[in-house]
Formats: C-alpha cells, structure tokens, sequence
C-alpha cells in the first residue's frame, strides 16, 4: 500500500470509512465552488468518485490520496496525480489536484500535501512533467501551484461547462522540492 508521510500528515488510499467525510467537504458549497461547474456532490456521487479514482490507481500506477491530520486521524481532503481526462488536449499529461475542508483551509495543508505528491512524482513514478488546472479566478489553488515552483503555461476553456482554465506546469527535473 502506498503511504507518504508529511510532519503534519498521512498521505494514503481511500478506505471504506472516508466516504461520509468525504462526502462532507464534497457538500460544502464553497468547497465546491471552483470544481466543474461547482455543484456539490452528495453521498452516492462521492463514492462514484472514489470509486473512480482507486480505479486509476489500478489503471495509471498513480491516484489521488486520502488526506489524514497525522495527530487526529481526520480526513481532511485528498491531494494526488490524475490524468485530466476532461481537458482533451492534456489527456497525455498529468495534473496534480487537491480537495481540502473548509475547516482547513489556511494552515498549508494544501501546500504540503502538494509538495510529497510532487515528490512521489519525481522520486517514486519517474514522471518528468506535472501540470494542474484551475478555474481562472481561483487564486488560492494558483497560490498554491506558485508554492510549488509550477509556472503558468496557457489559459484554456473547459469544454464541459466553458469556463476560463489557467493551467500551469513544472518541469520535475528542475523540482527543487
């Protein structure tokens, strides 16, 4: 089993019991608000979506991780590797993506979770290349993506819902980690 360890958290794969807290921040509106078209999803499209994304795991050698406060062993959000299958013209990339809760938000998990999946990219899949997408007016996430040496590279468009994308990228053979 795949497992990274940051000092505040435990990167890991998704379990039967993350599915109602998971569910949860998949519920908050605001959570929610720069994902797709933003609507929230309810239990049974969260664990359609976990679902999924074990299933790439199985596919990719790579998925999104469940994200565990080291200390409380709460689930807080996911952070991980995925290929952009929404976005036609980056379905040969791969994107890095995080989902934090509301409750937090501002304290760098974000950040460092981030920071061991790049690591993992690098280290432990050998992947040279890492892009992430975000909604144009999404300025924490691209915050974030700043934090972590990426640079922006182009604006698109999703095709699902025609939304301003800004996508950006990091060489990992210039990853300073």
């Amino acid at each position: 089993m795949t497992e990274i360890l940051t000092p505040r958290l435990l990167l890991r794969r998704f379990t039967g019991d993350d599915l109602a807290p998971m569910a949860e921040i998949n519920a908050d509106p605001e959570v929610m608000r720069w994902i797709g078209d933003g609507s929230v999803q309810d239990l049974e499209q969260t664990a359609e979506s976990i679902e999924r994304w074990e299933e790439e795991w199985d596919d990719e050698g790579f998925g999104l991780f469940a994200v565990e406060l080291l200390g409380s062993g709460e689930l807080i959000g996911f952070s991980g590797l995925s290929v952009p299958e929404f976005l036609p013209e980056l379905r040969h990339e791969v994107e890095i993506s995080w989902r934090i809760g509301r409750p937090f938000w501002g304290q760098g998990y974000a950040s460092e979770a981030a920071h061991a999946v790049l690591e993992f990219a690098l280290q432990d899949r050998g992947l040279d290349r890492v892009v992430a997408i975000a909604h144009i007016s999404n300025t924490a996430s691209q915050n974030v993506m700043r934090k972590l040496g990426m640079v922006p590279e182009r604006d698109t468009t999703d095709p699902r819902f025609g939304l301003p994308l800004r996508v950006h990228a990091i060489d990992l053979s210039e990853y300073q980690g």
